[in-house]
């Protein structure tokens, strides 16, 4: 055999791996979509500066300054005013629940206050939970004094334009430091217990196959709901070791503070374990090799971390990216476990995230039933 170089074999080893490429199709699709997925992701889903945030206005004086404040803060591109608060109690229902960033309330007297230049205090309360998400607009909060009414403070009234008629009040509801730890230990459960489930569970039929059990398996007189459930049980308790060393590690460590039931934060852990290690069981039974299956659940990890508002802001996405996050269970889990430490939600305030979650786990679940092979073919 010729111990140099020969163009004829390096062409027919290049030929031999470009026709293997050609049939393993998954790994040449992950080659190519991993990218394009990540140019898409990062290029138009991910923005650090959001806007239109979602607020509610409760008006306790109704006046034209009050439609003047309403109207400066639509145009100030930051706030989107989504809802009319009737109390204060049902402003702060909504900030617990997500529903809105900013609770801007025009007190009693406000107008009276203003003319008579007593300067009054416009309150705005923000849901400060994520503080990237509200640093820029609480920023473009201080102009507002200055320039809301510029247009209702003339004549007889111009001398109450300077300095700035009215004060306004910002007050950081759930991390009034805002200190990131707070924010992104927490949300880690939800990283960290999807990265881990879905992936164990994704090889789990597959490395069956691959070592030859898998027929042993087959002949065995169980029920396919009976293997799902045998495969999946043990790494539920896997699930919360992890959560339990998450959450030591984010009160003694981190100091975040737990302001909720943890006997809840458990059981709708539970749920939110369940539903990924049945989407990594539905991944192991399509895919027919471990790396087939380790690709196919990197293609759901990642917008798992980018599109559920763990890395950026998820109102601060397009909208198409933001009904991309809504078909992930981490993004429901995020809620519930930030709103739960750093809130002190109860069962009220989560269920809009955890009918999600198990509509997610049936669907989920029943795809895996039907998916399952009890032959070898």
């Amino acid at each position: 055999m010729s111990r140099g170089i020969s163009l004829g074999r390096l062409f027919a080893i290049l030929m031999k791996e470009f026709i293997q490429m050609r049939r393993d199709r998954g790994t040449f699709a992950v080659m190519i979509g991993v990218p394009v997925l990540q140019l898409f992701l990062f290029g138009f889903a991910i923005n650090t500066d959001p806007r239109y945030l979602p607020t509610a206005i409760h008006v306790a004086d109704d006046s034209r300054y009050a439609r003047s404040i309403a109207a400066a803060l639509k145009n100030s591109e930051y706030f989107d005013i989504v809802a009319v608060a009737r109390s204060q109690a049902e402003g702060d229902r909504m900030l617990d629940e997500g529903q809105v960033s900013f609770v801007v309330t025009i007190p009693v007297n406000f107008a009276r206050d203003l003319i008579r230049g007593i300067s009054p205090e416009l309150l705005i309360q923000a849901d400060a939970s994520d503080p990237s998400a509200a640093a820029n607009a609480l920023a473009a909060i201080s102009q507002l004094a200055t320039s809301a009414l510029k247009d209702d403070l003339v004549g007889p009234l111009a001398i109450r334009a300077s300095p700035p008629p009215f004060t306004a009040i910002v007050q950081r509801r759930y991390n009034p430091e805002g200190i990131t730890a707070y924010n992104i230990v927490p949300g880690l459960i939800a990283v960290i217990l999807t990265m881990t489930m879905v992936m164990v569970t994704a090889v789990a039929i597959t490395r069956e196959r691959e070592r030859g059990t898998l027929e042993n398996l087959l002949a065995m007189p169980v029920h396919r709901f009976e293997v799902m459930l045998g495969k999946i049980i043990p790494y539920v308790m896997v699930g919360y070791i992890q959560l339990s060393l998450i959450l030591l590690g984010a009160r003694f460590i981190f100091h975040v503070p737990m302001l909720g039931s943890l006997s809840l934060l458990i059981a709708t852990a539970g749920l939110f374990i369940a539903a990924n290690l049945a989407l990594g069981f539905t991944i192991s039974t399509i895919a027919t090799t471990q790396l087939q299956a380790m690709q196919t659940a990197v293609f759901f990890l990642m917008p798992s971390i980018l599109l559920s508002g763990f890395a950026f802001p998820f109102r601060g996405m397009p909208v198409w990216a933001q009904w991309v996050g809504q078909a992930i269970p981490a993004t429901y889990f995020l809620r519930i476990v930030r709103g739960i430490l750093l809130k002190g939600n109860n069962w009220p305030e989560i269920w809009p995230n955890i009918w999600p979650l198990l509509i997610f786990l049936a669907v989920v679940g029943t795809v895996a039933l039907v998916r399952y092979r009890t032959t070898l073919d």
